[in-house]
């Protein structure tokens, strides 16, 4: 994947618009590039490639037990969820 930055420019916003359409292999190549998990590539939010992102960093033993907490916190209720991630926020605070 050598293409001049005028080339790279005018196929990624191909990609973008959705006039094109990349392979996976140049997906991993890409993230490789990057320096970023392949499912960056992909989340449909911003939010979501954060969460991809911050995961992506950890160990894997690490990205397990960050899955199952995810996982356990999207199936509380949503006043539940609120007052946990709250309290997860103040106590993160420095004073």
């Amino acid at each position: 994947m050598s293409l001049d930055k005028y080339t790279a420019s005018a196929r990624l916003s191909r990609y973008e618009s959705g006039a094109m359409s990349i392979s996976l292999e140049s997906l991993f190549e890409l993230a490789r590039a990057l320096e970023v998990p392949p499912a960056y590539l992909l989340a449909s939010t911003a939010s979501m490639a954060d969460a991809v992102l911050a995961l992506g960093e950890q160990p894997l033993r690490q990205q397990d037990q960050l899955a199952k907490a995810l996982v356990a916190l999207a199936n509380l209720d949503t006043q539940a969820r609120d007052e946990l991630v709250r309290t997860l926020f103040a106590s993160n605070v420095k004073e």
